[in-house]
C-alpha cells in the first residue's frame, strides 16, 4: 500500500435525521499511489453524549486510524446534541438513526465500498443496535455500553465481530458484558484486557493492536479480500 501519510481530514456536516450532524472525515493518502478508490469505508461511534463523548475521543481516534492504516477512509462524528451537531440527546434511539444516517453517506459516496462499523461505549452499544440494519462486513465494539442503552432488542450482528473489554473497567461491568457476549449466536470474539480501565489509559496501543489482528483475518474488504 505503500507508506501511510497523515490522511486527508474534511470537517463537514452531513444530514441526520434531527438536523445536521457535525463530521470528520479522514482519508487515507500514500506515498507511493496517492488517494486510491475505496473498497471499505469506516464509520465510529464516540461515547455518550451526556458524560462529554465527542468524535474526538482518545479511543474513537485510535479505532479510526487504525482502520485507515488499512486503507479504508473513517467518518467521526457527533450525534445529536453534541458540539455542532442538531437536536437532543435521545437515549440511543435517535443516535442510533444518526449513525444509520452516516452510514447511508458513506454508500453514497463510496458506493462499491463495503462498510466496517466501530464504537466505543456508548457509541459501541449504537454501532450494535444500527449493525441489524447497516449489514456492516466486520463490526467492533470497545467496551460496548449495554448497561446504558438496551442491546437486547437487537438481532446480533451476522458479520464477523469483536469485542474488547478491559477486565478493570469502572463504567461498564466486565461480568455484564461477558453474560451478554455467552448469549449471543453466532458470538463476536471477545478479547479481555488485564488491568484495563474503561477508558484505557495507557492501553491505546494495545487496543490498536487488536483490532489490528482481527481486521487482518479474512474477510479483509479493504486489504484485498
Amino acid at each position: 500500500m505503500g507508506v501511510l501519510r497523515p490522511a486527508h481530514a474534511e470537517r463537514t456536516s452531513l444530514a441526520g435525521p434531527a438536523g445536521a450532524l457535525q463530521a470528520l472525515i479522514e482519508t487515507p493518502v500514500t506515498e507511493s499511489q496517492g488517494a486510491q478508490p475505496a473498497s471499505a469505508f469506516a464509520v465510529v461511534c464516540h461515547p455518550h453524549p451526556l458524560y462529554g463523548g465527542t468524535l474526538d475521543n482518545k479511543v474513537v481516534y485510535t479505532l479510526a486510524r487504525a482502520l485507515e492504516q488499512l486503507g479504508a477512509p473513517a467518518i467521526r462524528f457527533n450525534f445529536r446534541g453534541v458540539g455542532a451537531s442538531a437536536g437532543s440527546y435521545d437515549a440511543g434511539r435517535g443516535e442510533t438513526a444518526d449513525a444509520l444516517a452516516v452510514i447511508a453517506y458513506g454508500r453514497r459516496r463510496w458506493p462499491n465500498a463495503v462498510l466496517w462499523l466501530a464504537g466505543f461505549s456508548f457509541g459501541g452499544a449504537v454501532a450494535v443496535r444500527a449493525a441489524a440494519q447497516a449489514g456492516p462486513q466486520r463490526l467492533i465494539a470497545v467496551a460496548p455500553g449495554i448497561t446504558t442503552i438496551p442491546v437486547t432488542d437487537a438481532a446480533p450482528p451476522a458479520c464477523p465481530w469483536l469485542i474488547v473489554q478491559g477486565d478493570a473497567d469502572e463504567v461498564v461491568a466486565p461480568d455484564a458484558v461477558r453474560r451478554w457476549v455467552e448469549t449471543l449466536s453466532p458470538a463476536p470474539e471477545l478479547r479481555t484486557l488485564p488491568g484495563a480501565g474503561h477508558f484505557f489509559h495507557g492501553r491505546l496501543h494495545e487496543l490498536r493492536e487488536v483490532v489490528l489482528a482481527f481486521m487482518a483475518q479474512a474477510p479483509a474488504g479493504a486489504m484485498g479480500a
